[in-house]
């Protein structure tokens, strides 16, 4: 398998952004994009969310898988959680996506884990992106 790394930071921002726009789209609740490549080595971003129930997570997380496809983002080198539901990881090398079970969110409460990681400001950034192209286009 070849892992397609971003070109740049901005690449990276933007990956997250769609990713954002999706788990948004399928309501996604408080979506938090950090970036975290100063204070973790192994990836730029976090892209956070949940959702109220176990279908909802899979919705989203099949909605961001989706979105970064059809704007030409990388697929996902391992997805995590699948089995259960309760905190799904779409680790995609660059950037993470979490969506996790509301209450299993608050436990883990990886915002204050990596309180020191710049937020993004992932609505400015996916307002100047192009809304990625209906299925069959």
């Amino acid at each position: 398998m070849t892992i397609r790394r971003a070109s740049d930071l901005d690449e990276v921002r933007q990956w997250a952004a769609v990713a954002a726009r999706a788990a948004d789209d399928k309501q996604g609740a408080d979506i938090v994009v950090l970036e975290v490549g100063p204070v973790l080595a192994i990836t730029d971003a976090f892209v956070i969310t949940s959702a109220p129930n176990t279908r909802q997570v899979r919705t989203i997380a099949e909605e961001v898988e989706l979105q970064v496809k059809k704007i030409g983002g990388p697929a996902p080198i391992r997805i995590e959680g699948l089995d259960d539901l309760r905190w799904v990881l779409l680790d995609y090398g660059d950037f993470v996506v979490h969506v996790f079970l509301q209450e299993v969110r608050e436990f883990y409460d990886l915002e204050r884990l990596w309180g020191d990681a710049l937020p993004v400001d992932w609505r400015a950034i996916a307002a100047d992106l192009p809304a990625a192209p209906a299925v069959g286009e």
